[in-house]
């Protein structure tokens, strides 16, 4: 009687890449217990972390040929955590609970972007033009939100003193991840590609900025980049009236008029 051998197929996981997606969860999850804590300004910074973490995971992943289906999956998760309902939270908790329904709608709003953002990258990660996100990615929209708690708190203001402006904030970020808003990626940025001298003055300069006062720098530039979709797309559209305009014929001319029609009328002869 033959011997059947039964292969079981194991399926590991990489280490590497879920490692940093595991200390993006945690940073997310830190923040949310610091806003529980009256802490804003660390849940700030965590929320800050966590941006630096995810955009670490997926680089690690693609530079190690380490990629996979759980990753992908994992990561969604957690960039549902630190970047969806950790920023909702502690934006609710520092400002918006002050506003009652106004507050938890502007909050849900924004969380339900995220998810929603999430759930479209992942179904068109396959037919999108990967040089631009379609919609504000979730981690700008999430420092754009912990940016504000950051550069108020750093100026000895409240959330309660700009409420209503942090109301406003949360439901454009929160529409602007759901929006059809073309967002540069950076994706087509080559980094094994060789580049001249004075890009890295350049960046030493970009982090000698930052540094000299990280709230407001980071806070001003994440505001940039959200409006920066929407410059474009108006711009874009202005081209497109004008090219539409251009496209008539500018040789044109009217219709001569029948031999006689524009003729000054004759005496009538006695």
């Amino acid at each position: 009687m033959p011997l059947i051998s039964l292969e079981k197929r194991r399926r590991g996981i990489y280490i590497l890449p879920n490692l940093f997606t595991t200390a993006a969860l945690f940073a997310g999850f830190y923040a949310i217990v610091q806003a529980m804590n009256d802490r804003f300004e660390y849940a700030a910074v965590a929320i800050f972390v966590a941006m630096v973490l995810d955009g670490l995971d997926g680089r690690v992943a693609r530079l190690t040929h380490t990629q996979s289906e759980f990753g992908a999956e994992y990561d969604s998760l957690s960039d549902m955590v630190s970047f969806g309902a950790a920023p909702a939270l502690v934006m609710y908790e520092w400002a918006l609970q002050d506003l009652g329904k106004i507050g938890w709608v502007a909050a849900f709003i924004y969380c339900a972007g995220t998810a929603l953002r999430l759930a479209r990258f992942n179904t068109n990660i396959d037919i999108v033009d990967k040089r631009f996100f379609q919609g504000l990615p979730s981690p700008a929209a999430a420092a754009l939100i912990a940016g504000m708690v950051w550069v108020v708190n750093d100026n000895d203001m409240t959330g309660g003193d700009v409420r209503w402006i942090a109301a406003v904030l949360t439901i454009f970020a929160g529409l602007s991840m759901v929006s059809n808003v073309l967002f540069w990626s950076g994706k087509d940025i080559n980094l094994r590609k060789s580049v001249p001298f004075i890009m890295i003055i350049a960046l030493v300069l970009v982090f000698a900025v930052i540094s000299s006062y990280p709230p407001g720098v980071l806070f001003a530039l994440f505001l940039a980049y959200a409006c920066s979709g929407y410059i474009v797309w108006g711009w874009r559209r202005l081209q497109r009236r004008r090219k539409s305009g251009e496209r008539k014929p500018m040789d044109e001319t009217p219709q001569a008029a029948p031999s006689g029609a524009n003729d000054e009328p004759s005496a009538k002869s006695d």
